[in-house]
């Protein structure tokens, strides 16, 4: 904990309903029984002085502790600046782990398998993801020297892994999150794109395979390739490289799974090449690092940066202040380190001796809102390129001067920057674009450099209530256009833009696009724009419309690779919900699915346990009957009313289409999604619930009884939108992962 004793003249926060209720329910400390007894004031000056105290350390500082404490508290509380997530949350307390991203080895031994597996626990439970290369596992079927046995490669031990992050609750605070990535060149590549074809498999992982310059080159020239045996470097095998290329543009137009990174281009800019080669990512993929490295990380937000022009000039970017901002932040992070406790002593060696930073942005949306300019605009890419050139070069310089203060990075004279004469810089990278789902709800922003999702939407809240919000620089804009209405904003609620809305004037139609408005090559280009002047990655999907076909990913992907991207993300709106359970590539597959020969249905065992329960519906008591198959449904009989009856016919008709949903593998919370909120003609409550038909008597016992406590919004139920887990609302793709804008989950961490 801080010495320093928070001012009594140190102001409230201002703190919009949406960023309380996230700071309530991930940040502010709790006590044994999760009441929450820290106030927002008091988890910013938490944060402020505990990361101010490090400046302790280091005598020729041109800070106090105490004036740096309110420095931070300041530029946090006016949401100019926000930390990652682990320093918010554990910042001043014992557990003192505050980086968001590790990258850990995965030997090709058991022994070394297992260390990652433990270590990797280790770093869930302490709030940060990890990032695995499955490069060095032999693959499968090949020779075990010490047992005489077959290895069973790399995806069968992805999937313990798997198994073990589901365990992890990471304090309470944060879920597991990982990036499994595979080279281009492993034997076998193949079934690890295939790896997530089955909606569910792998849920804690997002996969990314590791494509390399001569594999490209092979696509371009639709050339064979080599497969190398990572255990011996042999050649055992050959692949036609435009034939792979083929298969994971597939796949990520069917589900989105696996993602592509760009292997020689992320260690041609490795600050550190003689410690050794980057073989994996952070879960987002906008962080490559060594094994055994972290990084922490941290965001501007670029709204905040807006100057209006005075005596009629035009408005643009206040540069003085971002400057003064990128110079306290660069600080800050690197406090960040030293104040950590990591998980691993040989993680603390390795970050100590690199001292990786990552200070990236979010905002970029409102802030081209206030300026006026569109997205989809040359005019955005060129400033998007200026920002960040700004941005990487105030960071170098404000890492300079840290380093005159305190020293470079120790294995500064052994890196890029030391061969170049450049520096001495006090970290080996300072920039990072990272995802900020989290982070820009707390500020009240727009995430990273996406585009809104959308202009205006329905929020939930407390008791169900429904309250309309929309981005206030919108709202602004209509109401100086005099086309704001309560009744406009509720219809652009229900779509989100106004792409379409031809009574609007053009040159707000122009300005406020959203991801969907959003031509592909726009979304890529902001991405590359901003990469050009970032040292690490950027996290950023490129958002297509569910009518996008297979060839325009295949040229995003290659276009990808021709701006100078490290790695890209493609999503096809409501792609993972419409994919097939299982798709496979042989003929005679094909051929049975097309005729309607092949069935996913489990058969039903000779015996089978389960309960029956009586509802009172409006239409009659409902007798609903569930067997069970290790513990979860696996077919339902609903008996209603005399046999023979209408009535009795639809519920039969109900149970047997729901029976045959369980049997295929369908998920509970899918059906409690179809079935919940289905109105009848005779609603009726039955112990403070309201039964509203047949359909929703049956998800009423499957929700109550299967999902924990876990609830559905029968509003937001759809065939084509995953919804959050724990609010109930829709989860939007971007910033490379599933979050909800209404409470803040994500499935990244």
């Amino acid at each position: 904990m801080s010495k320093l004793k928070m001012p009594n003249s140190l102001p409230e926060p201002n703190i919009n309903e949406n960023a309380k209720i996230v700071l309530q329910r991930r940040y502010q400390r709790k006590d044994t029984t999760g009441v929450v007894y820290e106030t927002p004031k008091e988890l910013f000056w938490r944060v402020a002085s505990s990361i101010a105290e490090e400046e302790r350390k280091y005598g020729e500082s041109v800070y106090t502790p105490s004036k740096l404490a309110r420095e931070f508290y300041d530029l946090m509380t006016s949401y100019r600046f926000l930390p990652n997530s682990p320093t918010l949350m554990n910042a001043g307390t014992g557990l003192g782990q505050l980086a968001a991203c590790f990258v850990l080895p995965v030997e090709d031994s058991i022994e070394g398998i297992f260390d990652a597996v433990k270590h990797a626990a280790m770093i869930h439970k302490s709030g940060g993801g990890t990032g695995f290369s499955f490069s060095r596992l032999r693959a499968k079927e090949s020779v075990v020297g010490s047992t005489g046995g077959v290895a069973s490669g790399p995806l069968s031990f992805l999937k313990i892994f798997n198994c073990a992050t589901e365990q992890i609750k990471q304090g309470g605070t944060r879920r597991g999150a990982n990036m499994g990535i595979l080279r281009v060149d492993h034997p076998d590549i193949m079934d690890f794109i295939k790896a997530k074809e089955r909606d569910g498999e792998l849920n804690n992982f997002n996969l990314s395979i590791g494509l390399t310059e001569q594999f490209m080159q092979a696509v371009e020239k639709k050339e064979d390739y080599d497969l190398i045996a990572p255990n011996t470097h042999e050649v055992v095998g050959q692949l036609n490289a435009r034939e792979v290329f083929n298969i994971l543009v597939n796949k990520a137009w069917e589900s989105g799974d696996p993602g592509i990174v760009f292997l020689d281009r992320i260690n041609r800019d490795n600050p550190t090449p003689a410690q050794g080669e980057i073989e994996s990512t952070n879960p987002c993929g906008e962080q490559p690092l060594l094994p055994y490295e972290a990084c922490n990380l941290g965001s501007i937000n670029l709204g905040a940066c807006f100057a209006k022009g005075k005596n009629g000039h035009d408005s643009e970017i206040d540069w003085e202040e971002l400057r003064r901002i990128i110079h306290l932040s660069v600080r800050f992070l690197d406090n960040v380190i030293d104040a950590s406790i990591y998980p691993l002593d040989k993680i603390t060696e390795t970050v100590e001796r690199n001292r990786k930073i990552g200070l990236g942005v979010m905002g970029w949306a409102d802030l081209l809102f206030q300026l006026n300019i569109p997205y989809n605009s040359q005019t955005a890419i060129d400033l998007g390129e200026r920002v960040m050139k700004f941005m990487r070069d105030e960071a170098r310089a404000a890492s300079k001067q840290l380093a005159a203060e305190r020293g470079p990075f120790p294995a500064y004279a052994e890196s890029i920057f030391g061969e170049t004469n450049l520096g001495p810089y006090r970290n080996a990278t300072t920039t990072t674009i990272a995802p900020t789902g989290t982070l820009s709800i707390i500020a009240g922003c727009s995430s990273g450099v996406e585009p809104l999702f959308a202009l205006s939407f329905v929020r939930n809240v407390m008791d169900d209530d429904k309250l309309l919000e929309s981005n206030p620089f919108f709202e602004k804009a209509l109401r100086e256009a005099d086309a704001y209405s309560t009744k406009l904003m509720e219809e652009i609620a229900k779509v989100g833009t106004i792409r379409k809305m031809d009574h609007l004037p053009e040159s707000l139609r122009s300005v406020f696009v959203t991801a969907m408005d959003i031509q592909p090559i726009w979304h890529l280009k902001m991405q590359a724009a901003f990469q050009k002047y970032t040292d690490n990655a950027v996290s950023k999907t490129v958002n297509l419309p569910n009518e996008a076909t297979r060839e325009e990913i295949w040229d995003i992907y290659w276009k990808a690779y021709e701006y100078g991207c490290k790695g890209v993300t493609v999503y096809r709106d409501g792609s993972k919900m419409s994919q097939v359970l299982c798709t496979g590539d042989d003929k005679e597959k094909k051929d049975k699915e097309e005729s309607g020969a092949l069935s996913v249905v489990q058969d039903r065992p000779d015996v089978i346990y389960g309960f029956t329960q009586k509802i009172a519906t409006g239409l009659g008591v409902l007798f609903l009957t569930v067997n069970e198959v290790n513990g979860k449904p696996f077919e339902v009989f609903a008996t209603i009313g005399k046999s023979g009856g209408s009535i009795t016919a639809k519920a039969e008709a109900i149970g047997r289409l729901v029976s045959l949903a369980l049997r295929s593998g369908v998920e509970v919370r899918e059906i409690v999604q179809q079935l919940k909120g289905i109105g009848g003609e005779n609603p009726r409550f039955m112990k403070k619930h309201l039964v509203k038909s047949i359909p929703d008597a049956i998800a009423h016992v499957f929700e109550s009884r299967y999902m924990q406590g876990d609830r559905v919004d029968a509003s937001a139920a759809s065939l084509n939108k995953e919804l959050c887990p724990d609010c109930g609302e829709a989860l939007v793709f971007e910033e490379g992962c599933h979050i909800c804008k209404s409470c803040a989950y994500t499935k990244c961490g």
